[in-house]
């Protein structure tokens, strides 16, 4: 196997960190909605914020609040695990076509599943479809990797 980075096509490591920067500026915009939504139903965690705030309120089972921390979570769960396996798989040599486009998609579906689960709410099936779509194909990504390196 010599060297594992020698497999590493240059525009595929580009296209891993390309998406995988876009996928963390997602996750950061969540943080901001969050705090967006908090402030806009005046529903607070922690007492200082509440107080900080004309009107403000500890409330920890605001709805809206409360369905930007559970999409927060998901990203978590599932963005987590495809920085390393997109990492991963940049080592087994894959076509430049096809992994970018694997990033690329993986990306785009997050940013879906956040805009119909927290932005604007739209109706099953359409969060479970862009969550299934980065879970397959960081499964995948997976397979792969787990299969060039046995």
């Amino acid at each position: 196997m010599g060297n594992i980075f020698e497999d590493v096509d240059p525009t595929v490591f580009r296209s891993y960190v390309f998406w995988s920067s876009v996928l963390v500026l997602k996750m950061l915009a969540m943080s901001f909605l969050t705090a967006r939504k908090r402030h806009a139903n005046k529903a607070f965690a922690n007492p200082e914020d509440a107080k900080s705030i004309r009107g403000g309120k500890i409330n920890l089972a605001d709805p809206d609040v409360e369905r930007v921390r559970r999409a927060h979570l998901n990203d978590l769960e599932n963005i987590l695990p495809f920085f390393v396996i997109g990492f991963l798989y940049t080592l087994t040599g894959p076509s430049v076509w096809l992994a970018t486009n694997l990033f690329r998609v993986v990306a785009i579906a997050r940013i879906v599943h956040t805009l119909v689960y927290a932005v604007f709410v739209i109706p099953q099936p359409a969060r479970g479809i862009s969550w299934a779509v980065g879970y397959v194909i960081t499964g995948y990504m997976t397979v792969q990797t787990l299969l060039k390196f046995m």
